[in-house]
């Protein structure tokens, strides 16, 4: 397992921390994303924080997760929590790369509309190296959330290893 520097280390205190706030259990930390399984029935997910243009993490409380089993499908689902709460009325964009994405959501948090969505955009988190959520504040500033994508392959493929048993 990589720790991706001094920030992964940090990333490896917040997993941890986790696991003993909420019963998780953390399956690993590559880089800047870490997998965690909770609960019974189990659910397993990939979650990151944003970084910030200069790197460090952005610490608002903003996140991306992916979600390993959800709804009866079990399609993998994403989940984001915004750094700050977006207007009633603005869109909100995931760009991965080239690709642009449409989410739905309320004021603090976004998702993939439907489960093609989140297919496509879990086959991009794989291949992409930097995906940014925008949207727009309550006061018209741009909200622009940042996630590396180093270690979420990884990270995504063990929150689903980590459910696989039930």
């Amino acid at each position: 397992m990589g720790r991706g520097g001094a920030d992964g280390g940090r990333v490896l205190l917040i997993a941890a921390a986790l696991a003993l706030a909420a019963e998780r259990g953390a399956l690993g930390v590559w880089e800047r994303w870490a997998a965690l399984r909770e609960g019974a029935p189990p659910r397993c997910f990939a979650i990151a924080q944003p970084v910030r243009d200069d790197g460090a993490t952005d610490r608002r409380g903003g996140f991306a997760s992916v979600v390993a089993r959800a709804r009866a499908t079990r399609t993998p689902s994403v989940y984001f929590r915004l750094s700050r709460p977006r207007s009633a009325d603005a869109r909100v964009t995931l760009a991965v790369g080239e690709r642009r994405f449409a989410l739905a959501g309320d004021l603090t948090s976004a998702r993939a509309p439907d489960a093609a969505t989140d297919r496509a955009i879990v086959a991009a988190l794989r291949a992409g190296r930097l995906m940014t959520l925008t949207t727009v504040d309550r006061a018209g500033r741009p909200i622009a959330d940042s996630y590396t994508l180093a270690g979420a392959p990884t990270a995504i493929d063990a929150a689903q290893l980590g459910c696989a048993g039930g």
